[in-house]
């Protein structure tokens, strides 16, 4: 399999990734995404920084989207500010063909107002901070009940920060049957822990 053509990804998206320039998948893309795009199941992927981490999950999180529905489909969590911002610049070059898809980041260390509105106006896609999505479930200024996928990014990095506890309680405000994708550089024995608790 040498280019994104072969993975099965819809056109629109497929449109976007050669606007960026992304012909061939890294090794990463290569296995997670038709597995992601098939499997009913869980998963776990080790995969280091700066291997194509965001596309892997991405692409197919963007694949399951329904863009005409303004609820909250997909959530993914990241351990800092930096990487939420990072992953949500990638997720919008990804969609841009896809009209009506909407990414909101939300992080500590800025206006937890303008996150609460941004969400209000409908986004398909939360990218969030532990703490701070914890914040907005607190004020219940955010609704997980309709998330199709989480996706726990650097979850080492994550359990690292001592963020275990807020993990626990944000995937105890998601639906039973959802998918959970875990993508970690280690797996550690706390990321087999959560792996163990909250993976089918």
């Amino acid at each position: 399999m040498s280019s994104f053509d072969a993975l099965g990804l819809r056109a629109e998206i497929l449109r976007s990734l050669q606007e960026i320039g992304f012909s061939t998948p890294t090794p990463v893309q290569e296995q997670a995404i038709p597995l992601l795009l098939k499997t009913e199941k869980d998963v776990v992927a080790l995969a280091q920084t700066g291997t194509g981490k965001t596309a892997a999950f991405g692409l197919p999180m963007l694949e399951f989207l329904d863009p005409s529905d303004r609820a909250v489909q997909a959530l993914i969590l990241a351990p800092t500010r930096e990487l939420c911002v990072q992953i949500s610049k990638d997720l919008e070059k990804f969609a841009k063909h896809m009209k009506g898809t909407r990414v909101v980041a939300v992080y500590g260390g800025s206006s937890i107002r303008d996150q609460i509105r941004d969400i209000q106006r409908g986004a398909q896609i939360i990218v969030a901070t532990p703490g701070r999505l914890l914040d907005l479930i607190g004020r219940q200024a955010i609704d997980l009940t309709a998330v199709d996928v989480v996706v726990l990014d650097e979850a080492d990095e994550m359990l690292n920060m001592g963020f275990q506890e807020d993990l626990t309680e944000i995937l105890q405000n998601t639906p039973k049957d959802k998918k959970t994708w875990l993508f970690s550089a280690t797996m550690s024995g706390e990321v087999r822990r959560i792996a163990k608790r909250y993976m089918r």
